[in-house]
């Protein structure tokens, strides 16, 4: 079976994020008044296996090991099973 893997990455609260700050003042000089403007990561793959729990243990692991730094970062996994039969 097939699965569509969806990781969004966050930094957690507290952490500097120069991007955010950057798109706020952005925004304000056109004249939006935005707050507590947050940035997301979203990395999205297909794995194939036949245990979806399997799978996301898998892509736990990837997150821990290379995706993220889990000391600075937040983040949340979605595992869909791709349906491959027509008209599903």
């Amino acid at each position: 079976m097939l699965f569509d893997i969806e990781v969004k990455i966050s930094l957690k609260d507290g952490m500097l994020n120069p991007e955010a700050t950057q798109v706020e003042r952005s925004l304000d000089l056109l004249g939006y008044d935005v707050k507590n403007v947050k940035t997301v990561e979203t990395i999205k793959f297909q794995m194939e296996g036949e245990d979806r729990e399997e799978i996301r243990e898998n892509v736990v692991d990837m997150c821990e090991r290379l995706l993220c730094n889990p000391v600075i970062h937040n983040y949340k996994i979605n595992v869909i099973p791709q349906n491959m039969a027509c008209g599903k």
